[in-house]
């Protein structure tokens, strides 16, 4: 994975929602649409001081993972020394207790990222399984082509999808289920086609909670997607 590679994802997830180019660089859209998102901290390894990546910083030592194999498979240990007391055996403890970053298993292409699992082509995420092509989210599950989304699973090409799962070119949905091609939509079910919905189920071509037909629908939403992409 390479900024140039993530840019060109995004470029296609935007590209699928909104049916039009892409005008946001990486920096600009994470600032945009994920500022609300835990996405990693930079951090130093502590052991060779380079740029890595935590889900957490709280921390105070580091040591990247591919790092701290290298330390397992030396098995180097320190000299024996009296530990008399708690408080030494702390000290001790402190000299070797490093917090691993950049943390993935079985996972490939993944940049700026950890505690990725069984996924591929990943950027400055966390904690994602099983999926493919996501960008600045974080708790994302079984899904491809994400961006800005936390929380959600079995969901593609959406951006900032929040707790809710099943979601499919849509942007900005919440604690939602089964949209597709909708925006701006909050605890609702099984909607297709619809823009600034909340507690609403199998609907099409609502906006507001209010019904519309199709042709004027489309033209509401033209002028939407110009909205979000401009302001």
């Amino acid at each position: 994975m390479t900024p140039q590679i993530a840019q060109e994802i995004l470029d296609k997830i935007v590209g699928q929602v909104f049916g039009y180019k892409n005008p946001l660089s990486l920096e600009q859209f994470m600032q945009k649409y994920a500022f609300d998102v835990r996405l990693p901290m930079q951090v130093n390894d502590s052991t060779t001081g380079e740029i890595t990546w935590a889900a957490s910083a709280n921390p105070t030592k580091f040591i990247t993972m591919a790092n701290a194999r290298k330390r397992s498979e030396a098995q180097d240990l320190l000299p024996t020394r009296p530990l008399p007391d708690i408080q030494s055996i702390l000290t001790a403890w402190n000299e070797t207790n490093f917090m691993s970053t950049e943390r993935q298993i079985e996972s490939v292409n993944i940049l700026e990222c950890d505690n990725i699992t069984k996924s591929e082509n990943i950027y400055r995420s966390q904690f994602i399984v099983s999926s493919k092509n996501i960008l600045f989210s974080e708790g994302c599950h079984y899904s491809e082509f994400l961006a800005a989304s936390q929380r959600s699973q079995s969901s593609t090409f959406s951006i900032k999808v929040d707790d809710s799962q099943n979601v499919t070119n849509s942007f900005f949905v919440t604690w939602s289920n089964k949209v597709t091609n909708s925006f701006f939509i909050n605890d609702c079910f099984d909607l297709t086609d619809c823009m600034f919905c909340t507690n609403m189920a199998g609907k099409q071509y609502c906006i507001a909670n209010m019904q519309f037909e199709e042709e004027e629908y489309r033209k509401i939403k033209d002028m939407v997607v110009r909205w979000i992409l401009t302001n």
